[in-house]
C-alpha cells in the first residue's frame, strides 16, 4: 500500500510539473510585450487586437510603450522576466541595445518575439522587407504624380531615421520617387512618429512649401497627422495626396472619405488577423512546435478601391 501510495504522489508530481511548465493549458499563460511608442494608433491598435486574442484564449496580457528609448525597454523587458512570462513579444527601441537582455530572457526559459527586427537573441522574428515596402510608398505616390501633375510636383516626406527599419523605409520612398517621378521634387524631409509631429511638422512645411502636393510617410502616425494638417491648412482636393504604411482605422476612414490620404499599405492584415497570426505563433513556440526563425508578412497597398475589405474589421 506504501508503495501504491508512493506511486500516487509521484504521478500526481509529474501532473504539476506538466501543468507549471504551461503544456497546451492557455489559463497560465503569461504574455508581455513591450513597443517603441503607444501614441502611434498602428502600435495601440496592435497590442488592443493582441490583448483580445491572449484573454479571449484564457491568457493573461500586459503591454507597455518604451517612448523608443532603449534604457527603459530593457528595465521593462527585466520586470517581465521577473514576473515570469511565458512569452515577451519586442518592438525593439535598439535591437543591438537588447539584446543581452532578451538572451537572459531565452536563458530563463521564456519566448522572444521580435517584432520588427531582426535581432540575434529571439525564438522568431516577425519581419518587413523595410527597403521594398518604402519603395511600395513611393511608388504609389509616384503614379499619382503622374496622375495628377504629369509628373512634377512638390514631395514631403515625414520619416523616421532615429530606427533602422525606418532609415531602409525613408530610403526606399525616396529611390522609388527618384525612379518613377524623376521630374518630381523633395522640398521637405522631417521625422514624426506619430499624430502630434505629423500634425506640427506638416504645419511648418505648408509654411515654408505652400506648394506641397504630395507627402510620403514612414508610419501611419505622420500620416494621420500630415491629414489633420492638410484639412486644416485648406489643402485637400483631388491634386493632394498622401501615402504612407499602417492603414490604421483613422488613415482607412480618410481614404473612404476622400480625404488626404490616398493609400496606406496594410500589412498582414487587419489588426484582428494580426493578433491571430501572432497568438498562432506564441501557441507553437510553447507547444514545442516549428517556427520559422524569419517570418516576412505580406504588404497590402489600400485605396479607394479596396478599403472596404479592411474598414471596420
Amino acid at each position: 500500500m506504501k508503495r501504491i501510495l508512493l506511486g500516487l504522489i509521484a504521478i500526481t508530481a509529474s501532473f504539476a510539473i506538466v501543468s507549471c511548465n504551461r503544456g497546451g493549458d492557455n489559463a497560465e499563460l503569461k504574455v508581455g510585450m513591450t513597443v517603441q511608442d503607444l501614441s502611434n494608433p498602428a502600435w495601440s491598435g496592435y497590442c488592443k487586437a493582441i490583448e483580445k486574442e491572449v484573454e479571449a484564449n484564457g491568457g493573461d496580457f500586459n503591454y507597455v510603450s518604451c517612448e523608443s528609448n532603449v534604457s527603459k525597454q530593457i528595465v521593462q523587458i527585466e520586470n517581465f522576466i521577473a514576473r515570469g512570462m511565458d512569452v515577451i513579444i519586442v518592438h525593439p527601441a535598439d535591437p543591438a541595445g537588447i539584446e543581452n537582455v532578451c538572451r537572459e530572457a531565452r536563458e530563463a526559459g521564456i519566448k522572444i518575439i521580435s517584432w520588427d527586427d531582426d535581432i540575434e537573441n529571439a525564438d522568431t522574428r516577425w519581419l518587413i522587407d523595410n527597403k521594398k515596402l518604402g519603395y511600395e510608398i513611393g511608388k504609389q505616390a509616384a503614379a499619382f504624380i503622374k496622375e495628377k501633375h504629369s509628373g512634377k510636383a512638390e514631395v514631403a516626406i515625414l520619416n523616421y531615421p532615429q530606427l533602422p527599419v525606418l532609415l531602409a523605409r525613408g530610403n526606399g520612398i525616396k529611390e522609388a520617387l527618384t525612379e518613377l517621378a524623376p521630374n518630381a521634387t523633395i522640398v521637405a524631409a522631417t521625422s514624426a512618429i506619430n499624430p502630434d509631429e505629423g500634425i506640427t511638422k506638416m504645419e511648418t512645411i505648408f509654411q515654408s512649401n505652400p506648394n506641397v502636393k504630395v507627402v510620403c510617410c514612414i508610419g501611419g502616425g505622420g500620416s494621420v497627422g500630415a491629414n489633420e494638417a492638410a484639412k486644416a491648412a485648406g489643402k485637400i482636393g483631388d491634386d493632394f495626396g498622401i501615402f504612407a504604411v499602417d492603414a490604421t482605422p483613422p488613415e482607412l476612414q480618410a481614404i473612404k472619405d476622400n480625404e488626404g490620404v490616398r493609400m496606406s499599405v496594410i500589412v498582414t492584415g487587419t489588426n484582428t488577423k494580426i493578433a491571430k497570426e501572432m497568438f498562432g505563433f506564441i501557441e507553437k513556440l510553447l507547444a514545442g512546435e516549428k517556427v520559422e526563425d524569419r517570418v516576412y508578412r505580406e504588404p497590402i497597398p489600400v485605396t479607394i478601391d479596396n478599403v472596404d475589405e479592411f474598414l471596420g474589421k
